[in-house]
């Protein structure tokens, strides 16, 4: 059977680690097995120009990434990485890009329509804001380059209604939209008997210790700063609660640094980056996980990966997390009140969760695998071919 051909671009890919590279990840290595063949063209970034991530073809193009190290991944492609783009193109039956805003995607969709190729877009995120002179910024690109891009293509696929809202703003025309909420590894991401205790002992935890986990990238739209102020609070109150966070990024300095002045070392924790499969384990050390985001959320991974693990969840009300959040596992709070989020960490304190992870575990296997999510979205493919 003739399989068929896929241009996937995004603007980071494996091993560069974000949300984005794991929902392209997650659906190829899908598509595989569904007579697709994918290829996905990305940013180089300390790889070699083609390389293979389990079965997905690799091509990178050239770039300049000065936004890298200031926190913000936009990469801008050369005059040289055409030739990358033409080839994944040409050989292509359908062109898939992922984030609105970035030229790449523009490049791909002008592409596609040349070519006469179905052109896909996928948009993750909503309005990100960097309280700084990048939101103006930002908000220019999105009429000069997102407009542009969202018009261009056949199909927009939002994981959130929220996102939806957003492309909406940006004159997307309804009829294209499709709302297709993210998935989780079940597999991978699933409640681990023993671990809690063996974690624990590990990090040097007290096994009576309430252990408040989140999984974020150390940057300003991340709510990190709320985090802390809001952890200080809490710990106040309550010792016996231990943060957890998991990751790195371009304002660790200035949490190490914050942390000290509140002399909260021993109750906040930072673990610095951990590999994706062992992800799980920190998971299941924690009594309830929290989502401290300012803007920009679409559909975040970790919430879900936290519940496939039997965790509930409080996050701010940020973008499509309300659409998944479950009343008895869940609570919403609003975004940078750090009182507001130390108020919900100490209720969940005091609830015993453990005898609720089978349920909440039910849940997520009835609606949110990657198997799913993608056979939607080969259902999508199969209307533009």
């Amino acid at each position: 059977m003739v399989q068929t051909r896929l241009c996937i671009v995004t603007h980071t890919f494996l091993p560069h680690i974000g949300g984005i590279e794991r929902v392209v990840y997650e659906q190829n290595k899908r598509l595989l097995h569904r007579n697709f063949e994918p290829t996905v063209v990305t940013n180089r970034i300390d790889t070699p120009k083609s390389y293979v991530v389990d079965g997905i073809k690799v091509e990178c193009y050239g770039s300049l990434n000065t936004g890298f190290r200031l926190g913000i991944p936009y990469s801008i492609p050369t005059v040289t990485s055409l030739e990358t783009f033409l080839k994944a193109v040409k050989s292509s039956e359908i062109v898939h890009a992922h984030g609105h805003p970035y030229l790449t995607s523009l490049i791909a969709a002008k592409l596609a329509k040349r070519y006469s190729k179905p052109f896909v877009l996928t948009q993750h995120n909503t309005f990100i804001e960097y309280d700084s002179v990048f939101d103006s910024i930002e908000r220019l690109n999105d009429l000069a380059v997102g407009k542009e891009t969202l018009k261009e293509a056949d199909k927009i696929i939002t994981v959130s209604n929220a996102t939806k809202d957003y492309v909406l703003s940006l004159g997307a025309k309804p009829e294209k939209i499709k709302v297709l909420h993210n998935g989780v590894d079940l597999v991978h991401f699933r409640p681990l008997t023993g671990k809690r205790e063996e974690m624990r002992r590990k990090l040097g935890i007290s096994q009576s210790s309430i252990v408040v986990l989140t999984v974020r990238r150390l940057v300003y739209k991340n709510g990190i700063d709320t985090l802390i102020e809001g952890a200080n609070i809490a710990i106040r109150k309550n010792p016996k609660i231990t943060f957890l966070v998991v990751g790195k990024g371009p304002d660790l300095n200035n949490v190490q640094m914050r942390i000290r002045q509140l002399g909260i070392e021993n109750n906040f924790r930072l673990t610095g980056f951990v590999k994706d499969e062992d992800l799980p384990f920190y998971y299941n050390a924690a009594d309830f996980f929290v989502l401290p985001s300012k803007s920009g959320e679409g559909l975040p991974l970790v919430a879900l990966e936290a519940m496939a693990c039997g965790l509930p969840v409080i996050a701010t009300n940020v973008g499509g997390i309300s659409e998944i959040l479950m009343e008895d596992y869940g609570k919403l709070v609003p975004s940078n009140q750090p009182e507001s989020l130390a108020k919900a960490i100490l209720e969940f304190s005091n609830i015993d969760f453990s005898s609720r992870k089978s349920e909440l575990r039910a849940v997520m296997e009835e609606k949110y695998s990657w198997d799913k999510n993608v056979e939607t979205l080969i259902g999508i493919y199969e209307e533009l071919i």
